[in-house]
């Protein structure tokens, strides 16, 4: 699946059937909101494609979401299985961030869409605080069975859906009563006392009494299709937006009090449905408990609540980002779409330059002249702007010409933001945020854009920080590692080691392959306990005795037995699971000495992938002075042997018996195929979605002929 900008008129029938599914469970399960996504293929990320019961504004901060980030759908998809949080309290302690942006009470629950062939995406819905009761087992199983339903849709689709740019809406038809006519309703509220307006979810008047009109001071002709927070300037105050969304999202009533100028107090009594919001306006009540300040005591214009809830989403985001990498593509994804910009570069100051370490949105040639600027260079505003601190703002070209002639004509670009990212005093380098066409910045942007800068500059500095780190760690991995595997006759290997997806910690996984003479080998795999320079320099240590011992002539037995004890001499605290395997190659057999590790996989020609039964002796580093039982399997031509760690099976919320046997079912279809290839689909199959949490080290060995060549 890929992004596209198609309008919804170009979708095709499992765009629509996918829609269609998901109104129809909203309303199947009195949920007040629903939202559906799949997993883009490009990268591990999941697009927001439907949306049911809320403006598609609502959702800005949550439409991309990595699949990783600690939200409940993700979870959901990761863990493959139901995910519920039956209140906001219980939101705020398990995922603080998705809290941070849904500052209102519900309920909701999270379920994956898990086809047959691999997972789709997730289903969302979201229920009023009204119904805090926990879900029971028959509702658990409809929405189970739903998404289910989802699931084999995409798995029989002839064609993918498309990833639209922003969430497609689809209406949950309320009950309406065709016998009253609109004009008898209309009739009836304007006898009232009251004022009667009608909001859709989007926040805009549809319907305005006379009354309504009066009271609030605007012709109706002037209210109809506009937002109460903008058309009525005194109620352009972030706190009376965030009732309308409250209302929204909670689907609970509720009311309060502003004052219309000079004097009247106006009390607002909002009643929310799926189509929209009904209000009442009643004259007089009670003063709001911080009425808000005179007009001309306020900012020129506040804020949007969604702008600000959307930043308290990207504060929280930067807060996680990792690496440079990570950085780029959250401002890229997130940061300039939230203010309308399509270009981005992010350079760095480096001994008196600005090295660019991030870009979006413009071609690679003129990356190249703008990358390594000397810090006085007087081509862009960047130097400047990094020595004196300040932000720079050019809503049109003409406005940087004016200093900085050469500018436009470098990039095309029509509008620029220049951020410069200072921690302390120091600067660590300078963010440009840059538009296509003219774009004229708002005093609340600009104040925005200022406060961003300072977090960016922080997720800058841990993220070079990391990234040096990172590159350190692994660099010394891969000394620890053997470089290559030997060529043996008869005997065709691969390899592979995945470092865990998180943390700069050297992994201690480790594995060998040894010629011992021209018929037989040796293959060694092994895991210490922990990740840490400790276990790296410890798993270094294994290795070259199991080298030594093996070389010598040891049996499996004696190779581990012997490792032990030099263990033992170390006083290490730490201990070692290992899988040690000869393969002779003119007798057709392997023998197999293990010390507590994972179980080997074997496939034969023609017969179905299984588990090896090797009997297991202590772990390395224990000195028990016990032997190592050693098992002895046929090892004929076209067999396909699998040694791995267990990174690849001991996965979080699964069974690791279920998942080692599911894993020697995907041996199936291995004879003669691509070694590398294979290992990509057993690492697919185990670690499908997001990061791995330990390291994955897989060796794949296959008797090919025999070592005349024959078969």
């Amino acid at each position: 699946m890929s992004g596209s900008n198609e309008p919804p008129a170009d979708t095709g029938p499992v765009e629509d059937a996918l829609g269609a599914a998901l109104a129809d469970t909203v309303r199947g399960t009195g949920a007040s909101a629903g939202m559906l996504y799949l997993i883009e293929d490009a990268e591990p990320v999941l697009r927001m494609v439907a949306l049911c019961g809320l403006p598609v504004a609502f959702t800005a901060p949550w439409q991309r979401l990595p699949l990783t980030a600690p939200v409940p759908v993700a979870d959901a998809i990761r863990d493959d299985r139901l995910v519920r949080i039956a209140s906001q309290d219980e939101m705020a302690r398990r995922y603080p961030r998705a809290a941070a942006v849904l500052p209102y009470p519900f309920a909701l629950t999270a379920v994956p869409l898990t086809g047959v062939r691999r997972p789709w995406g997730g289903l969302v819905l979201m229920w009023p605080a009204t119904r805090p009761r926990p879900l029971t087992p028959r509702e658990r199983d409809h929405i189970t069975a739903i998404a289910r339903r989802m699931a084999r849709l995409l798995d029989d689709a002839t064609r993918l859906p498309a990833l639209p740019d922003q969430p497609r809406t689809f209406p949950v038809e309320a009950v309406r009563h065709p016998v009253q006519t609109g004009l008898a309703a209309a009739d009836y509220l304007e006898r009232l006392p009251e004022g009667a307006l009608a909001l859709d979810l989007e926040g805009r008047i549809v319907f305005a009494t006379a009354t309504a009109a009066r009271l609030l001071g605007r012709s109706a002709d002037r209210l109809l299709g506009t937002r109460p927070w903008q058309s009525l300037p005194w109620l352009d105050d972030p706190a009376y937006e965030d009732q309308y969304r409250t209302a929204v999202v909670s689907r609970a009533p509720l009311s309060f009090t502003a004052l219309r100028p000079p004097d009247q107090p106006l009390t607002f009594h909002l009643y929310p449905d799926t189509s929209g919001i009904s209000v009442r306006v009643v004259p007089g009540g009670e003063r709001a408990d911080a009425p808000p300040a005179p007009a001309a005591a306020r900012p020129e214009r506040a804020a949007p609540t969604g702008r600000l809830y959307q930043l308290v989403h990207l504060a929280a985001a930067l807060t996680e980002t990792v690496t440079v990498r990570d950085l780029v593509s959250l401002i890229t994804h997130q940061i300039l779409p939230a203010f309308g910009a399509q270009g981005l570069v992010l350079s760095s100051a480096e001994a008196g330059r600005l090295k660019i370490t991030g870009y979006h949105g413009y071609p690679d040639d003129v990356i190249e002249r703008l990358d390594a600027l000397s810090l006085d260079t007087d081509l862009t505003p960047a130097g400047q702007v990094i020595a004196s601190g300040t932000p720079a703002f050019f809503a049109h070209p003409a406005e940087m010409t004016a200093n900085y002639p050469g500018a436009p004509r470098i990039s095309g670009k029509q509008a620029w933001a220049f951020l410069p990212l200072i921690i302390s005093g120091r600067p660590v380098g300078c963010c440009v945020l840059s538009y296509d066409h003219p774009h004229p910045f708002t005093a609340d942007e600009r104040a925005v854009l200022t406060s961003l800068s300072g977090l960016i500059a922080q997720a800058l500095d841990r993220a070079r920080l990391y990234d040096a780190q990172h590159r350190l760690v692994g660099e010394l991995q891969r000394a620890l590692l053997p470089r290559a595997l030997p060529h043996l006759p008869g005997l065709d290997v691969a390899a592979r080691y995945m470092p865990a997806g998180h943390g700069i910690e050297v992994g201690g996984d480790f594995f060998d392959l040894l010629r011992l003479d021209d018929t037989t080998a040796a293959a060694v795999i092994g895991d210490v306990e922990g990740h840490s320079v400790a276990a790296a320099a410890l798993m270094g240590q294994v290795r070259i005795a199991v080298h030594a011992h093996a070389t010598a002539g040891a049996t499996p037995d004696e190779v581990l037995a012997r490792t032990d004890r030099l263990l033992a001499d170390l006083d290490s605290e730490l201990l070692v699971s290992c899988l040690y395997a000869h393969l002779d190659l003119a007798r057709h057999e392997v023998s197999f000495a293990s010390a507590g590790h994972v179980p080997p996989l074997l496939r034969h020609t023609g017969l179905p992938g299984g588990i090896l039964d090797v009997e297991p002796g202590p772990l390395l580093g224990i000195a028990t002075g016990t032997r190592y039982p050693v098992t002895t399997a046929p090892l004929l031509p076209g067999t396909t042997l699998a040694l791995y760690t267990d990174g690849l099976v001991e996965l979080p919320g699964t069974d690791a018996g279920r998942t080692t046997a599911d894993l020697a079912r995907h041996l199936d279809g291995a004879d003669g195929g691509d070694l590398d290839r294979l290992i990509d689909r057993l690492v697919r199959h185990t670690a499908a979605t997001g990061r791995n949490a330990d390291d994955i080290t897989v060796l794949l060995l296959r008797a090919r002929h025999g070592p005349d060549g024959q078969p």
